[in-house]
């Protein structure tokens, strides 16, 4: 299971772009953080091209399809769709992992006894 932003664990920085301007100030090998995938489809199509690790933060199923789609490394979403979406992922083979927006320690191991890939502390989260 893959946890970002817990105190205990140096988890790495998401850049959040918005531009592709933004994507050439960020480090090299910079996982890059997109907000909204239909406000943001030609900067997620670049991404793809040029096989640029890319998350992205999904409020359906749909669009979770559609980051799949467009080879996002990882998709950010509530703990509630991470529930509907962790056997949609499984079911379909999903390359992109689906990691889940949470707050306190216990719901590491609710989100594990689902499947979820991975959880997000939404209070540490390092976006730059």
């Amino acid at each position: 299971m893959l946890i970002f932003g817990h105190l205990w664990i140096e988890s790495p920085k998401f850049y959040k772009i918005e531009t592709i301007n933004d994507i050439n100030q960020t480090p090299p090998n910079s996982l890059l953080y997109i907000e909204n995938l239909s406000k943001n489809i030609e900067l997620i199509k670049f991404c793809q091209k040029n096989q640029l690790q890319f998350s992205i933060k999904i409020d359906t199923i749909k669009e979770a399809i559609f980051a799949n789609i467009f080879d996002a490394k990882y998709i950010i979403t509530t703990k509630k769709l991470a529930k509907e979406l962790t056997p949609i992922a499984q079911n379909y083979l999903f390359d992109t992992q689906v990691l889940a927006l949470i707050s306190e320690d216990f719901e590491i191991e609710e989100m594990a006894k689902i499947g979820v890939d991975g959880v997000v502390f939404i209070n540490n989260f390092n976006i730059l």
